[in-house]
């Protein structure tokens, strides 16, 4: 089996619209990386390279992300829409 030898592609607008909601949840909810992480399930690093859109979230990440902060996940995906057509990337822009 072949091992892909290209860096895997730049995290696009959308990917990049969840990540910034991701740290807005984290803001208004007070809770680091760190704490993020342990309670949705994830390593720190895996996070970090996410929040800092490195790699993408996968759908199972928002999920757990989502039940760790007691977020519906229909609000979420609300949000994150609403960000990417504005080109709201950062967390500063609510």
């Amino acid at each position: 089996m072949a091992v892909p030898s290209e860096k895997a592609p730049e995290p696009g607008p959308l990917a990049r619209a969840v990540s910034a909601q991701v740290k807005v949840l984290m803001a208004e909810h007070s809770i680091t990386a760190q704490d993020l992480a342990k309670k949705a399930g994830l390593s720190r690093s895996y996070l970090g390279k996410r929040l800092r859109n490195e790699s993408s979230f996968t759908v199972n990440d928002i999920e757990a992300i989502c039940d760790a902060l007691d977020v519906d996940l229909e609000y979420f995906s609300y949000e994150v829409v609403r960000r990417r057509k504005r080109g709201k990337y950062q967390e500063q822009q609510p």
